[in-house]
């Protein structure tokens, strides 16, 4: 067993540096000779003027190390650096969420965390964070403290949304300045995660919708079917306004959501989320009967004292007429499923697919969340790419073959050449080597 002493013990050619073992590994410190891992390189700093140790973010060698320990030591004395404080887990986590919730922290385009999201970051801070990491300082955390942590979140059962989700807070909390200081290494980056779950994935086929719809109470049909026609998310449904739907040109506008926790206007979901969207004919006479019903209220489909409706009332009382009629009942997100659907096969139907106009119409901050979440919709397959391989060559050869199958181009001479010249017999000659002897 390698005792405190040995340790303790600096390497002279490496001053200030301290090696850093896997968990597994038998060696600690310098005593390299009982290492089983690759291990990295930390160069470390003490400053006299904060009374605390600065430390380096790892490095695959130790000369690396030594070059960061030796100018921030240079640093220190010039009084351009300084120690932070060592702040624990929890400390970073109040001040952040502090600052959250001011609408101080901001998201990489710059604009305020939505309320939904500055909910989910907080629980997933209260649930899982804050139990296994809060105590620790933040120099103390690495990406083994967070593997470890999903190791325990996964062994408990938990959903790997959830698991995935409180890696999202703590990396949000990484950027926060005090966090990065502490700990320049980012624990976050170079994690196992598990495999995004994969939800119910229901869309209504074009007569399906049509049956669901016609079922449904009049003043209900309007709702449903712009999740249905239009691909809104519920909170852009709820916040739609008489102004938004311009029947005439024949556009739809999406300029809000709503969020029913605060109860509260708030901005789409991204810049994206701001968007334009054809009224379909199938559609126009819906919004139309909403128009009328809705005079005198600003929101569309608004309650009798002009109040966003509640998507629960109306999600009961649909699953009763569903019911009774013996239809599978759907939700307003799977509606704006059904929606991303039937464009895709209307667009490939007429043999113009374009997966940037979907990503524009469903309002996706990123054509990559477009391809992940609809791809398997989108025209073309594996089997199908091979197919049209197959006919791309027998197309390209058959180019270079005249009408009575002799080769012609450039290169048709010098095929044939190769093709008789250097013909394989099917024995080999008497050295047990294989012939390339040009046929006589």
């Amino acid at each position: 067993m390698t005792t405190a002493a040995e340790v303790s013990v600096p390497n002279p050619r490496f001053p200030g540096v301290e090696p850093r073992h896997a968990r597994d590994c038998p060696a600690t410190g310098w005593n390299l000779d009982r290492c089983t891992c690759s291990p990295t390189y930390r160069g470390t700093a003490w400053s006299r003027k904060d009374g605390r140790l600065l430390k380096s973010p790892p490095f695959a060698s130790a000369t690396a190390a030594k070059n960061w320990a030796q100018d921030a030591r240079v640093d220190l004395r010039r009084g351009v650096r300084r120690a932070p404080p060592p702040l624990t887990v929890n400390q970073l986590a109040d001040r952040w969420v502090d600052a959250l919730k001011a609408g101080r922290v901001r998201t990489r385009s710059g604009r305020a965390y939505k309320p939904s999201t500055v909910r989910g970051y907080e629980q997933a801070i209260t649930d899982h964070i804050r139990p296994a990491l809060g105590d620790l300082k933040l120099g103390e955390i690495d990406s083994d403290e967070v593997q470890a942590l999903i190791e325990l979140m996964l062994a408990d059962n938990m959903r790997a949304s959830t698991v995935r989700n409180t890696v999202t807070a703590l990396r949000a909390m990484w950027r926060d300045p005090a966090a990065r200081k502490a700990q320049p290494a980012n624990p976050t980056r170079g994690l196992d995660l598990p495999a995004a779950d994969r939800g119910r994935d229901r869309f209504a086929t074009p007569a399906e919708a049509g049956i669901l719809l016609t079922v449904l109470p009049r003043t209900d049909r309007p709702i449903w079917g712009t999740a249905m026609y239009a691909g809104l998310r519920r909170g852009e449904l709820m916040a739609l306004r008489r102004d938004d739907v311009d029947v005439a040109s024949g556009v739809l506008h999406v300029r809000q959501s709503y969020d029913l926790v605060e109860e509260a206007f708030i901005d789409t979901k991204s810049y994206a989320g701001r968007r334009k969207i054809p009224i379909a004919g199938v559609l126009r006479d819906l919004l139309v009967d909403a128009l009328l019903r809705s005079e005198g209220h600003e929101l569309i489909f608004a309650r009798s004292d002009g109040r966003p409706f509640s998507p629960y009332t109306l999600a009961a009382r649909a699953n009763r007429h569903w019911n009774d009629a013996g239809c599978a009942r759907i939700t307003l997100h799977e509606c704006r499923h059904t929606f991303a659907a039937l464009m895709v096969s209307a667009m490939s139907a007429a043999g113009k697919f374009n997966a940037k106009v979907l990503q524009t119409l469903m309002g996706h901050s990123s054509i990559t969340v477009t391809f992940d979440r609809y791809g398997h919709l989108m025209p073309g397959s594996e089997t199908e790419a091979a197919g049209l391989l197959d006919r791309y060559l027998e197309a390209a050869a058959a180019a270079v073959r005249g009408a009575d199958g002799t080769p012609r181009g450039k290169s048709a001479g010098k095929t044939s050449a190769v093709r008789e010249g250097l013909q394989r017999p099917q024995a080999d000659d008497g050295d047990g080597q294989l012939s390339l002897d040009p046929v006589p």
